[in-house]
């Protein structure tokens, strides 16, 4: 049995700039996904030299421009090109948010992996405490 589902694609909401540029992020984001997690970690470090912090509403714009030109990032299951996504689509704007790896606190268990800006979960409709966390790349 199938659930349906409503997921922001909206393409054109987009300019054709910023929508080369995150459809690059989503599919190195997946390029990336099919890595160990060990190596996904080591590239995200090189990814980042250099970047400076970015703010809430930075890293929920870019997250909102990869839900928009992407179908499987706004999916249930596409937290991880999400999450990847969105932090290469900052570090092309020379910022980095905290991207994160962990799991729901509360059952049922669940792998997850999200982004967060100023100490704040971003796009996550649930509170700070509510994931643990295994490993971050900050």
């Amino acid at each position: 049995m199938s659930t349906p589902e409503a997921v922001p694609y909206r393409p054109r909401s987009v300019p054709l700039a910023t929508r080369w540029a995150a459809r690059l992020a989503v599919g190195c984001a997946h390029l990336l996904a099919t890595l160990p997690p060990a190596r996904i970690r080591a590239v995200l470090r090189q990814v980042r030299r250099g970047a400076r912090p970015a703010s809430a509403a930075q890293t929920a714009a870019a997250l909102n421009t990869v839900l928009a030109v992407s179908l499987t990032a706004g999916g249930r299951k596409g937290c991880l090109p999400r999450s990847l996504a969105t932090v290469l689509l900052c570090r092309m704007r020379g910022q980095w948010p905290t991207w994160c790896v962990g799991v729901r606190k509360q059952p049922p268990f669940a792998a997850h992996a999200w982004v967060e800006a100023e100490s704040e979960p971003v796009g996550e409709d649930c509170p700070a405490d509510y994931f643990q966390r295994f490993f971050a790349v900050d």
